[in-house]
């Protein structure tokens, strides 16, 4: 599975590094990382019928994260300006919640106020 995995970023860097635009992406990926993704799907049926891990198990648990979200992993195949995963947003938003998080220990009102602020729902996202 790493294999493959890394089979998977190693695409993606190439086009990356070879500014692809996303027509020739989709392309690629539907060429190079399509039979990896293949592979990826009949391991997971494999581990269906005959599992080498229990469900509850860190390995069972990764199967079963990943066999109820393998068709969303499959979109990125698509659309050649999707990247394989979310890193650059979950990156992005990390010092937020980091600082969100140490606010709330820093003491001064103005680290008080800054940590309400960031918890702050817009309605439109309340799930109320």
């Amino acid at each position: 599975m790493i294999s493959w995995i890394r089979a998977l970023y190693a695409i993606e860097r190439s086009s990356r590094e070879g500014n692809l635009p996303p027509e020739q992406r989709k392309k690629l990926r539907v060429s190079l990382s399509l039979p990896i993704l293949k592979n990826i799907a009949g391991w997971l049926v494999e581990m269906e019928i005959n599992p080498v891990f229990l469900p509850k198990d860190p390995l069972g648990k990764a199967h079963t994260y990943l066999r109820n979200r393998f068709d969303y992993l499959l979109r990125y195949l698509e659309e050649g300006r999707l990247e394989i995963d979310n890193n650059l947003a979950e990156n992005l938003i990390r010092p937020i919640a980091v600082g969100r998080k140490n606010y709330l220990f820093a003491g001064s009102h103005q680290a008080k106020r800054a940590a309400m602020i960031y918890s702050l729902q817009h309605p439109a996202n309340s799930t109320q």
